[in-house]
């Protein structure tokens, strides 16, 4: 397949070339109008995007797509071999630095290479176009879409379970189609969206903490080191709980995949990785602290949804409702995010490669509608299905294969192009 690069700075000519599969006419050659037209639309459903994203929505976006669930569920299962204070809150600062560490190497590729895609982009720049394309492949099919399907049945559930109304399923539906409504409009549109939902979220879960350092009595435990914490923090358990925890951070390079839609992306897109990360990464710290200090030890070990056993001790009876209405409302946020970025790896590839470039044309508000509506059909077949949580566990090792493949590609790239501005 033919791939071309946003480096390469093509002419129009060349872009025509590509887009039409056909050779460019001479000057003096005699040439249809109706193949002009043609070729002039279909030039045009490749013009770069507005830019129109700021750094507080490309904030926003690295936040939405951070936190979904994992944080409201894995600490029940720390507690099965971790007890200690310290050590389950170091857990998630290391976690916390771990995606750190990845945004700073994401925000050097984004400010040297800055091209919509995420790793489709950085990996067929820095090792080779099929690389990137066997990426695009995986973040395009199961990549985005599954989790949405996932956040959206989620969203289904507590939904149902808050309001006790409605179908989990239906729910989910509505869920998608509505989202993707809002972005297939104009990129305005989208931005406004996914900015309401995001303070929407951040608000609830600064609620929770507040409510959490009021609740009295706290339970008997401490966050200072002590006697046997090293042990804890170097043993295989801790090691084990660091994957739930990766998990519940993945999403923090969201914001390389609409680099082309970022104003001053140079800039922003690194500022908007390394800040999200870090309000996220306080965010958790301070959750799990409460859920520690609010709710029973014993109660939560094991269980899945210590967010809703410690929403119990902090509201009350109706506490779990409250923590579910927190989730369920944090969902769309999720769900917004990753329906914005997940086709813009697509519209990428439609626009290197010919035979995929009905997912590169963008309509005159610069939205990538094809792409989008792709990636909507394959959420809305996971959903009818609902088989595909197993296939998000083994394509995993893909998906975290491509994000290491990506950060060794700094030093990569720095040996073979030294001299590539970086900011």
């Amino acid at each position: 397949m033919m791939s071309v690069t946003a480096s390469d700075n093509l002419t129009n000519a060349k872009r025509l070339r590509v887009a039409s599969n056909s050779p460019i006419p001479s000057a003096n050659a005699i040439v249809d109008p109706t193949m002009t037209k043609s070729a002039e639309a279909v030039a045009s459903a490749f013009v770069k995007p507005p830019v129109t994203v700021g750094f507080f929505t490309a904030c926003g976006i690295v936040i939405a797509n951070i936190i979904g669930t994992g944080v409201f569920t894995s600490l029940g299962f720390q507690l099965a071999d971790i007890q200690s204070g310290f050590p389950l809150l170091m857990l998630w600062i290391v976690g916390g630095i771990a995606a750190l560490c990845g945004a700073l190497c994401y925000g050097e590729l984004s400010a040297a290479l800055p091209r919509s895609g995420g790793e489709y982009h950085f990996l067929s720049e820095i090792y080779h176009p099929a690389l990137g394309f066997m990426a695009g492949f995986i973040s395009a099919t199961v990549g985005f879409a599954a989790p949405v399907a996932l956040a959206a049945m989620a969203f289904g559930k507590y939904f149902q379970g808050v309001f006790n109304f409605g179908s989990p399923v239906v729910l989910s539906f509505i869920l998608v189609w509505i989202v993707a409504l809002f972005h297939f409009g104009n990129l305005r549109a989208g931005s406004a969206f996914q900015n309401v939902w995001t303070v929407v979220k951040l608000l609830l879960i600064a609620a929770l903490i507040v409510a959490g350092f009021l609740v009295q009595p706290k339970q008997p435990i401490t966050f200072l080191p002590h006697a046997g914490d090293t042990r804890s923090i170097f043993s295989g358990a801790f090691a084990v709980s660091l994957v739930y925890v990766m998990y519940s951070y993945s999403g923090w390079n969201a914001s390389t995949y609409i680099i082309g839609e970022v104003k001053d992306p140079a800039r922003n897109v690194p500022r908007s990785l390394i800040v999200g990360t870090l309000v996220v990464m306080a965010a958790y710290v301070l959750l799990n602290a409460i859920f520690l200090a609010t709710a029973s030890e014993s109660e939560m070990r094991g269980q899945l949804e210590v967010g809703l056993i410690a929403g119990k001790y902090i509201f009350g009876d109706n506490g779990g409702r409250v923590v579910g209405a927190i989730i369920c409302l944090g969902l769309i946020s999720a769900v917004s995010s990753m329906t914005w970025i997940g086709p813009r790896v697509t519209m990428s590839m439609g626009e290197d490669h010919w035979l995929l470039r009905f997912l590169g044309r963008k309509t005159v508000y610069g939205v990538p509608a094809n792409s989008i509506l792709a990636q909507l059909l394959i959420v809305n077949l996971l959903l009818l299905t609902g088989s595909f949580e197993l296939v998000v566990v083994y394509i995993q090792f893909a998906l975290l294969l491509c994000s290491l493949l990506t950060v060794l590609g700094v030093f990569v790239l720095r040996l073979r192009r030294p001299n590539i501005s970086r900011r």
